[in-house]
């Protein structure tokens, strides 16, 4: 990936990030406002999602702009799995607000209280709209970059939507009940918090993964196969290793020639399939091409 391309990708994802983080600010400050005021838990607890959302996007923030700085002396590499580690801490933070939200859901379910006020209702049907749209939103444009960190991020509203349609059910059916059924968004809440608990373990696992420089999707390997066998001289392939540095892949690949080519020809032949897989996808930032001549594959099949 040249600089000019992953300059414009870590840009897309700063602005898509920072939508997110005002549009959460906002959100944050309405449902905690409502929750007080029409006494609902669920909204309280739906805010401190959203805040936990606002401190969540400022990390894939700084992420990101860590990822996007060029490689140097000490980061070969460059800096890519800075995305990974945001990755890694938003999935944390996800995990930690529904631990939070279910222990004081728990409390609220023991302590009796008035029902909530009806005008709540309204409140999360925007809350809910306005966090299934910011949702599809981070989750194309980090789909659109290769950002693990903005897709996990984008999960992160999600979750808040799921939140805040779980207090939607459990304020009608506190409303609707009358006595008696009073902790109903206080279970709504609780029930809400298991789902974001299990959303931010599997995008932990996601972000470990990276970070443990996991094999990519099956996708990325076989696009990596099909261009470098379609170039002159590459008789077939052998190894095939890809790990993802941030909005980068960077390529190991064994490709088989003629064991009649030269030095200077086979030279040739690696620089042709590493500039055909450059010029297939910019996101392959570099690719280490190994020759092997086919008489040797051939020794080594029959050993």
């Amino acid at each position: 990936m040249t600089d000019h391309i992953l300059k414009a990708s870590s840009a897309v994802g700063i602005r898509s990030t920072l939508v997110g983080v005002a549009t959460n600010m906002l959100l944050a400050a309405v449902k905690a406002t409502a929750g007080i005021l029409g006494n609902s838990y669920a909204l309280i607890a739906d805010a401190i999602e959203s805040t936990a959302d606002v401190a969540s996007s400022l990390v894939v923030l700084g992420g990101i702009k860590i990822a996007s700085r060029p490689a140097d002396v000490d980061h070969p590499y460059g800096h890519g799995k800075a995305e990974s580690l945001a990755a890694f801490i938003v999935a944390s933070a996800l995990i930690t607000a529904g631990i939070g939200i279910a222990i004081q859901s728990i409390r609220e379910i023991l302590v009796p209280h008035h029902a909530p006020a009806p005008f709540t209702l309204a409140v999360l049907v925007g809350v809910i709209l306005t966090k299934e749209i910011l949702f599809r939103f981070v989750l194309r444009q980090g789909t659109r970059v290769g950002s693990t960190a903005m897709k996990t991020d984008a999960w992160h509203h999600r979750s808040d939507a799921i939140t805040s349609a779980a207090a939607f059910i459990g304020i009608s059916v506190a409303l609707a009940g009358g006595e008696g059924y009073e902790s109903a968004d206080d279970f709504a809440a609780l029930f809400a918090s298991f789902i974001i608990c299990f959303n931010g373990a599997r995008l932990l696992r996601g972000a470990v993964q990276e970070i443990m420089d996991a094999a990519p999707s099956v996708e990325i390997v076989e696009e990596v196969r099909s261009v470098a066998a379609s170039v002159d001289g590459v008789l077939g392939l052998d190894k095939c290793y890809i790990r993802k540095m941030g909005l980068q892949y960077y390529v190991d690949l064994h490709v088989i020639v003629s064991g009649d080519v030269t030095v200077r020809h086979g030279h040739d032949i690696a620089h042709e399939v590493k500039d055909a897989l450059r010029r297939a996808n910019p996101r392959f930032a570099d690719a280490l091409i190994h020759i092997e001549p086919e008489e040797e594959l051939t020794r080594k099949d029959t050993r």
